[in-house]
C-alpha cells in the first residue's frame, strides 16, 4: 500500500535550513572547527526544540566556562553514516559485494531520523554512502542502472516515487532531501529515469508522471514575471541575442552554503582580494557550480587553477542543455501517449530549437570539440572536459563531430584506470587525474550510440578494471578513482574518499553486464 503524504508547508520550521535556524549558533560551531567537515553540524540531530536550544546559548555562551564543543555535544546528536558492522568478505566478488551493499545503502520511511534537516520521504531509497546519508538526484540514475541489474525493479519505482512526492510538495527535486538544498537542484535526470523504468513497465509510465514531468521543467524554464530581454537572464533561464533559450546552473540563495560554511567564507575572502568579487556573487557561483554535480572543477573558473576565479553562472553548459533537450523529448512523447497533439507539438518545436542550438553554441569549430558557452563574453570556455560527450549520449552530434570527440577521447582523456573528467590539474575533484562513475557511463554509452565500440569497450576494460584493482587492495566501492595513476588515490575535494558508494556499483554492474 502506497503511503499518501500530507502536502508540505514549507514555510515551517520543520523545512528551515539550520543556518536560518540556529544563526550565530550556526555560525559560530562552523568556524569553530567544532566538526573537521561543516555538513556534520547540518546533519546533527538537535535533541531539543530549536528554540530551547537557542535560550540555553543566549544564556551560557558569556560565561567564561562556556565550551561551545560541549554545548554541542549537549544539545545535538551526530548522525550516523554507513554502519560500521558491516565488513567485507575477503572471498566475495565485487558483484557479490555489491549485492549485500545494497542492503547497508537502503533507507527504509521508518528508519529516517526526524527533527534534523533530513525530509523525510514516503518511500524507500538508496543514499550513496560514507558522508552522503540522503538521497541525491543525479546520483540516483545511475544507481538505478545497477539496481536493474540486480532484479530491484522495486527500488527503482520507490525512488521515482519519492522524487515525485518532491516535486509534488517543493515544485522541483532538490540536490537531495535535505532542508538545507532546498534552493537549487541537480543535473536533471528526472526523465532518464522514467525512461529506464518504463522499459520495465511500459510507456504508461510516461502518462503516470506527466504532472511532475511538467511541473521539473517549468522550473527550470522560470523567466520570472517580467519578459526577459535579449542577452538577460533569470534564475536558470537565459534569453540569447538571437532569441534563443538556453539553460544555465543557478541557486536561490547568494550566501555560504551550509553544508561547507567556512570554506565558502575562506574563498570569498580570496574571490575579492584577487578579483575584486562580490561575496554575493562568489557564493552564487559556487552553488550553482554544486547544482551541476561538478563540485569543483576548472571547467567553472576563467583561471583553470584558480577556485577564487569561479563564474559559473556566466556558463550555458553543454550537458545541461543535452538534459533539457530530452526532458522536452520526453514531453512530447507523454504527451502524444496522452493524446494532446497541441501540447506534443509544442514540445517537438521546443526540441527541435534547442537542437539547432546546441550545434550552434557548444561546437568549437577550432578545436573540435563540445565546449561550454560563456553567454556573457560570447565565446566558449577553455574546458575540454567529459561534458563534451553528452551530445553522443543523446544521438544529438553529427556524424562528423562524433568522430572528433571519440579521437578527444582515445587521445586525450582514456587512461589506464578510464576517463578523466578535464585534461587539467587544478586540485579540484572534478578534474585531472579523477574519474567518475557517472561520466564513464555517458561516455561509454555515447560511443556505443555512434559504433565506436572498440573505444567503447576499452573505457569500459579500463574501469572495470581499476573498480577490481581497488576492490581486491581495499574491498571497498569508492565514490571517485585516480584513472591515471592507477596505483595512487584520487585526489581533491573538500571532504575525503567516500565509500558506498551508489553511482559507482551502478556503473560498475552495467557495464560487467555489458549492456547499454
Amino acid at each position: 500500500m502506497p503511503i499518501i503524504a500530507s502536502p508540505i508547508n514549507l514555510y515551517s520550521k520543520a523545512y528551515t535550513s539550520p543556518e536560518d535556524l540556529f544563526g550565530a549558533l550556526f555560525e559560530e560551531v562552523q568556524n569553530a572547527l567544532v566538526f573537521a567537515d561543516c555538513k556534520t553540524f547540518v546533519d546533527c540531530i538537535p535533541k531539543y526544540d530549536a528554540p530551547e536550544i537557542l535560550e540555553k546559548y543566549a544564556h551560557q555562551k558569556c560565561e567564561e566556562s562556556f565550551d561551545i564543543k560541549k554545548f554541542v555535544a549537549d544539545n545535538f546528536n551526530v548522525a550516523k553514516e554507513m554502519k560500521s558492522d558491516f565488513e567485507p568478505v575477503e572471498t566475495e566478488s565485487t558483484e557479490e559485494h555489491i549485492k549485500r551493499l545494497w542492503h547497508i545503502l537502503i533507507r527504509l520511511p521508518e528508519m529516517q531520523e526526524t527533527g534534523g534537516s533530513l525530509i523525510p520521504l514516503p518511500h524507500q531509497y538508496v543514499v550513496p554512502g560514507g558522508r552522503f546519508r540522503e538521497i541525491y538526484y543525479w546520483d540516483s540514475y545511475f544507481t538505478m542502472l545497477g539496481l536493474k541489474e540486480s532484479g530491484r525493479d522495486d527500488m527503482i519505482e520507490c525512488m521515482i516515487n519519492n522524487f515525485a512526492f518532491l516535486i509534488d510538495n517543493f515544485g522541483f527535486v532538490p540536490t537531495a532531501n535535505r532542508t538545507y538544498y532546498l534552493s537549487r537542484s541537480q543535473p536533471p535526470f528526472f526523465s532518464l529515469m522514467l525512461k529506464l523504468f518504463s522499459e520495465m513497465e511500459g510507456k504508461k509510465v510516461l502518462v503516470k508522471y506527466i504532472a511532475q514531468l511538467q511541473q521539473e521543467y517549468d522550473y527550470w524554464m522560470d523567466q520570472g514575471l517580467e519578459k526577459l530581454e535579449p542577452g538577460t537572464a533569470h534564475r536558470r533561464v537565459v534569453l540569447l541575442e538571437d532569441g534563443t533559450y538556453l539553460n544555465r546552473y543557478w541557486d536561490d540563495k547568494a550566501t555560504p552554503r551550509p553544508e561547507a560554511f567556512r570554506e565558502d567564507e575562506e574563498l570569498a575572502h580570496l574571490a575579492f582580494e584577487r578579483y575584486g568579487t562580490k561575496p554575493e556573487d562568489l557564493y552564487r557561483h559556487v552553488r550553482a557550480a554544486a547544482e551541476s554535480g561538478w563540485d569543483f572543477s576548472s571547467r567553472w573558473f576563467k583561471n583553470e587553477m584558480d577556485f577564487a576565479s569561479i563564474n559559473t553562472t556566466e556558463i550555458l553548459p553543454v550537458d545541461l542543455n543535452c538534459l533539457m533537450h530530452n526532458m522536452e523529448l520526453t514531453l512530447a512523447e507523454a504527451y502524444r501517449l496522452s493524446e494532446n497533439d497541441a501540447r506534443q507539438a509544442f514540445y517537438e518545436k521546443r526540441a527541435a530549437k534547442r537542437k539547432k542550438a546546441i550545434h550552434k553554441y557548444f561546437w568549437n569549430d577550432k578545436l573540435n570539440f563540445y565546449m561550454d558557452y560563456n553567454f556573457i563574453q560570447k565565446e566558449h570556455t577553455h574546458s575540454i572536459s567529459l561534458a563534451g560527450v553528452f551530445p553522443l549520449f543523446f544521438k544529438l552530434a553529427k556524424n562528423k563531430h562524433a568522430r572528433s570527440v571519440r579521437s578527444y577521447i582515445r587521445l586525450d582523456l582514456l587512461k589506464s584506470g578510464g576517463l578523466l573528467t578535464t585534461t587539467v590539474r587544478s586540485g579540484q575533484q572534478w578534474d585531472a587525474p579523477n574519474g567518475w562513475a557517472p561520466l564513464q557511463w555517458i561516455a561509454y554509452k555515447g560511443l556505443q550510440n555512434y559504433n565506436f565500440h572498440r573505444t567503447a569497450n576499452a573505457v569500459s576494460s579500463e574501469w572495470i578494471g581499476i573498480i577490481e584493482k581497488e576492490f581486491l587492495h581495499c574491498r571497498k566501492m569508492l565514490e571517485k578513482y585516480n584513472v591515471a595513476d592507477t596505483n595512487m588515490i584520487a585526489e581533491g575535494g573538500e571532504y575525503e574518499i567516500q565509500e558506498g558508494f551508489g553511482w559507482t556499483n551502478g556503473v560498475y554492474l552495467r557495464m560487467k553486464n555489458k549492456r547499454y
